[in-house]
C-alpha cells in the first residue's frame, strides 16, 4: 500500500509538472513555517474546545493563522496563500499525530490495528478529496484550493482524534 502511495504521488508530481500545477499540497513542502505564537494559538483552541469539535473547527480553522497570512503581501498570490493554508496545515498535523499516539496508547491491540487502518482509510479520502480540485479547476487556483482543503481536513481530523483519545 505504502508503495503504491508512493508511485501516486510520483505520478501526481509528474502529471503537475506538464500541466503547470505545484505538486498536491498533501505532498508538497511548504516555503512558510508556522511561528511558536501560531503553534500556540491553535494549540490552546483545541484544548479549550477539546469536547466540541464543531465549535472548535469554526473557531479554530484559518481564523488564527491561514486568513491573517492571506492577507499579507506574500499570502495575497496563489502560492503565498498556498503556503499559508500548509503552515496551518503543518500545525494541525503535529497535533493529529499527537492525538493519533495518545489514542493508540488507550487501546487494546485489536482496537489499534482498526484504529490504523481507520487512518489509513482517512488519508487516502483527504488525499483523493484534496487533489481533486487540481483535476477539476486545472488551473492555479487549484493550489490554494488543495491546500486549503488538507489543512481543513487535517484540522477536523486532528480534533476527532483528540475527542476519540478522551472517551
Amino acid at each position: 500500500m505504502i508503495v503504491r502511495h508512493l508511485v501516486l504521488v510520483l505520478l501526481s508530481v509528474l502529471a503537475s509538472a506538464f500541466v503547470g500545477f505545484a505538486p498536491a499540497p498533501a505532498q508538497a513542502e511548504t516555503g512558510r513555517k508556522p511561528t511558536a505564537q501560531e503553534i500556540a494559538a491553535i494549540g490552546d483552541f483545541a484544548a479549550k474546545y477539546q469536547d466540541d469539535v464543531s465549535e472548535a473547527e469554526r473557531r479554530c480553522l484559518f481564523d488564527l493563522v491561514a486568513t491573517p497570512c492571506t492577507q499579507t503581501p506574500a499570502g495575497a498570490a496563489n502560492l503565498g496563500a498556498a503556503d499559508c493554508y500548509r503552515a496551518e496545515q503543518a500545525i494541525w498535523d503535529d497535533l493529529l499525530n499527537r492525538n493519533f499516539k495518545t489514542l493508540l496508547d488507550t487501546l487494546d491491540d485489536d482496537q489499534a490495528a482498526k484504529a490504523r487502518a481507520m487512518q489509513r482509510a482517512w488519508i487516502a479520502y483527504r488525499d483523493t478529496t484534496c487533489n481533486f480540485y487540481g483535476d477539476k479547476i486545472r488551473g492555479s487556483m487549484a493550489v490554494p484550493m488543495a491546500g486549503a482543503c488538507v489543512a481543513r481536513e487535517t484540522a477536523r481530523r486532528a480534533l476527532l482524534l483528540g475527542f476519540f483519545s478522551r472517551l
